[in-house]
């Protein structure tokens, strides 16, 4: 590991600027950062897959303790992903060491689910954990702009999150395999997930670059001075970062956590819980098949359209879920429209980020929006567990789906003021 480290303190990601060649629109470091996002969710969805049935019906937490525990999946993670913005953006551009820190942390936390059968203890986990998430995305959003061409942007992180999402697909079905293998079925979950994980980290420290290098041509550009704070939250005076930012908080806060999402599909359909784990294969699955086409999609139209637009299927996919249709084939359409969302909005909304974000600063930028979207999920499943535990979760339901709607209409009037060249 020592000598990986030492190799890659001085490789850099430099374009081909041979006369004839041009930049790949997908470069290796994005395809390296992809395997680590691979690996890294087999582990996290590993745990994801089994954690609301196991807090519920295991532990026997009512809808809002999980929602709280899902508030802090989000909360966490939101609010420590400003600061890995910003050291990955203070340390010289180091983002691969930030990151480095926010998957190690990740990984240590997976087995200590182990020890932890208290709302406290699995609190205090999955806020560490949280806080590993919250480090390493914005490193790792920014390390994929700065590599990659403006124009290419969209295609690139919907390559990587094609990968990511991959590792989605397969998480499920490795937690669905060591139920049906194993006696203590919940600790065996726990305990691959944190070997997985390890391996992701380690991935990132052997083939992942230290430093990367924007593709803008022979000419060497100087380093720029370290941004401070106080440059960071200067951010927020660009109206089109601003924009931005407004409009994925508002969505945000009508968004329900696929966690929510899938318990409401189990327990309308009266699926067995043993099939619980295999519902994020639907919404994985539409995701990895979509996540290219839509991304490359979204560099020849206005990217703020197609993030509308992947709500607007995320709406029909709440009103399917209220409707009266039963059967497979309701669920299938679910889950294709949810994984149409992310689709549709995930990669996307970074790379419209990446595109009002100056370089020295995407780190700090890509953390400011995802950290917006992500305080105003927190808040929509603290509010959704409240809600479900009132009035029930139709009724829950019916309250988002309904705030969905009148928050997209807002967000087109707002997106339809500002200049839709993409970005």
């Amino acid at each position: 590991m020592y000598l990986a480290e030492s190799r890659s303190t001085k490789a850099t990601v430099v374009p081909d600027t041979r006369p004839g060649r041009r930049p790949a629109a997908v470069p290796g470091t994005v395809l390296a950062l992809g395997t680590v996002s691979l690996i890294t969710d087999i582990s996290s969805e590993m745990v994801t897959a089994v954690l609301p049935l196991y807090v519920i019906a295991g532990l026997g937490l009512s809808p809002l303790g999980f929602g709280s525990l899902d508030g802090i999946n989000n909360g966490v993670g939101a609010l420590v992903r400003l600061a890995g913005g910003h050291l990955a953006d203070r340390g010289g551009r180091r983002h691969k060491v930030v990151a480095g820190v926010g998957y190690g942390l990740s990984a240590v936390c997976k087995p200590l689910l182990l020890l932890a059968h208290t709302l406290p203890l699995i609190s205090a986990v999955l806020a560490a954990d949280r806080t590993g998430k919250g480090l390493r995305t914005a490193p790792r959003d920014a390390m994929i702009s700065l590599a990659t061409e403006p124009e290419h942007r969209g295609r690139a992180f919907g390559v990587h999150r094609a990968m990511d999402t991959t590792g989605a697909l397969l998480g499920p079905l490795a937690a669905f395999a060591v139920l049906r293998a194993t006696v203590d079925g919940y600790d065996a979950v726990f305990a691959v997930s944190g070997c997985v994980a390890t391996l992701g980290v380690l991935v990132l420290v052997l083939f992942v670059p230290r430093h990367v290098v924007a593709p803008t041509g022979a000419v060497p550009v100087p380093e720029p001075a370290r941004p401070t704070l106080r440059d960071a939250l200067g951010l927020l005076r660009r109206p089109e970062l601003r924009r931005l930012t407004a409009c994925a908080a508002l969505l945000g806060l009508t968004t329900v956590s696929d966690s929510f999402l899938y318990l409401l599909l189990q327990r309308e359909e009266s699926l067995p819980a043993q099939l619980f784990p295999l519902l994020p294969l639907g919404t994985a699955a539409v995701f990895l098949l979509l996540a290219v086409p839509l991304g490359a999609l979204a560099d020849r139209i206005s990217r703020r359209r197609l993030f509308l637009a992947g709500h607007g299927a995320l709406l029909l996919g709440y009103g399917l879920v209220l409707s009266p249709w039963r059967g497979v084939p309701a669920i299938v359409a679910v889950l294709v429209l949810h994984g149409t969302f992310y689709a549709a909005t995930d990669g996307v909304l970074a790379a419209a980020t990446a595109g009002v974000v100056p370089a020295q600063h995407q780190g700090a930028g890509q953390a400011l929006v995802g950290t917006g979207q992500a305080l105003a999920r927190f808040a929509c499943s603290i509010a959704f567990g409240a809600a479900w535990s009132l009035w029930g979760g139709r009724t829950a339901l019916t309250i988002t789906a309904s705030a969905l709607a009148i928050s997209a209409l807002v967000v087109s009037f707002v997106l339809r003021s500002a200049d839709e060249v993409p970005s």
